[in-house]
């Protein structure tokens, strides 16, 4: 009889709640360790773009995403400040067709509660802080700073961008602040009507910063995400404070309509942190330990990619678990072969997207923008953002390509 494997995940935010309802889905066990006392999400939106809808209906989410979510009519390109618009990309009537899934806009603490609503109370270890992690012949311990710990067959670091397991396998090294600064906020729908505010993904891009708005909660309200180039180092930290007047100070100069949303923000909802990352890894894993999400791949949020890649890694995690079974390094391998690849790319591509939403030179600006026109022409269904092979991916198959690379080996 085959051995059950153990598995303990180390952080409960979005990419360690995923791996745990996808563990569940192919039925191995696992336990779940949280440093704070209550699960939880910052508020903010996230896009779920058509590849991680593919997972999440994969998971039984589909029904709550319809009921969570706000389908955006499509993709627009502005400039932020005469307004002009750049492109358009419809994604409400295309999206299943070309890639497969819905676009979704989701509020973030709407997302996680859904993925985390099934995980059993004995199966979630809140207020548990990992201080490091040690192996013990063919088991990997976890150490917590209560003076407990964990054995399992695997360990997965899904802690961050600060993440404790990272820094037990490869040693404490600082993510690099990129020069970016971000603000989130929300504006609540029906206590201003926002008629300017149009039902799509809209990126207003500017000069030495961007600014991406669209609506979540079924349209009940606004998520706003400004990033400025700054080159004074500011915390990586969701939690913040900033001031509206702040936000307006940042953007002087910007079209009316997106000075007329700020206005409207919830003035204790408004946070600011600086964008750190990290360049992409050449391994995840040491012996019967890996990393997820953020842990192993933080990365800018320009395509929209962050919480969708934790999700993406969930997935395939479990499935390669399940696929070999006892066979943890086997798993780890096929893991980090179909992951590493894409998440590469991903953290490359979204830093070059910064540089193309906040080029400021006229002649830049120019070629730039007559570059989208073209594409456009070419082809009206194209991204304008360039993401159609990010959202083409179907982790949902990689079980099949674990099969065939297994026959083939």
């Amino acid at each position: 009889m085959q051995k059950r494997l153990r598995i303990g995940i180390i952080g409960g935010g979005i990419g360690g709640v995923a791996l745990a309802r996808s563990l569940d889905a192919v039925g191995i066990d696992y336990r779940l360790f949280e440093k704070a006392s209550a699960f939880g999400e910052v508020g903010a939106g996230v896009q779920m773009t058509p590849n991680a809808v593919k997972v999440l209906k994969a998971l039984g989410l589909g029904e709550n995403l319809r009921r969570m979510g706000f389908l955006p009519e499509a993709m627009v390109g502005r400039n932020g400040q005469t307004g002009q618009e750049l492109f358009r990309t419809p994604l409400k009537t295309t999206c299943p067709a070309l890639f497969g899934a819905e676009f979704y806009h989701v509020h973030r603490a709407d997302l996680h509660a859904a993925l985390c609503q099934d995980i059993p109370a004995d199966k979630a270890m809140l207020g548990a802080q990992c201080t490091g992690i040690a192996h013990e012949g063919a088991q990997a311990v976890a150490n917590f700073s209560d003076g407990s710990r964990f054995e399992a067959d695997l360990i997965v670091g899904a802690d961050g961008i600060h993440s404790a397991v990272r820094d037990a396998l490869w040693g404490k090294e600082p993510a690099h602040y990129t020069g970016h600064m971000c603000w989130r906020g929300l504006v609540q729908v029906d206590r201003h009507p926002l008629p300017f505010v149009s039902p799509d993904a809209a990126f207003w891009m500017g000069p030495k910063g961007h600014v991406v708005t669209y609506y979540v909660k079924g349209g009940a309200a606004v998520n706003i995400v400004a990033v400025s180039e700054n080159s004074d180092w500011v915390e990586e930290s969701w939690t913040v404070k900033s001031t509206q007047q702040e936000l307006l100070n940042g953007f002087a100069g910007w079209h009316e309509d997106l000075i007329a949303l700020f206005r409207r923000t919830d003035p204790e909802q408004i946070y600011k942190w600086g964008l750190f990352d990290r360049d992409p890894m050449a391994r995840w894993s040491r012996d019967r330990v890996t990393l997820l999400g953020d842990a192993a791949h933080p990365m800018l949020p320009f395509l929209s990619q962050g919480a969708a890649m934790a999700i993406e890694d969930a997935y395939v995690l479990a499935q390669a678990l399940a696929h070999f079974g006892a066979d943890v390094p086997a798993a780890l391998r096929a893991y980090e072969g179909e992951r590493r690849p894409r998440t590469a790319r991903v953290q490359l591509e979204a830093r070059e997207r910064g540089r193309t939403y906040h080029m400021s030179s006229p002649e830049d600006l120019k070629k730039r923008d007559q570059e989208y026109k073209a594409e456009q022409a070419r082809n009206p269904n194209a991204v304008g953002i360039k993401a159609e092979w990010v959202y083409q991916y179907d982790a949902t198959n990689c079980r099949e390509r674990f099969e065939r690379e297994t026959q083939e080996n």
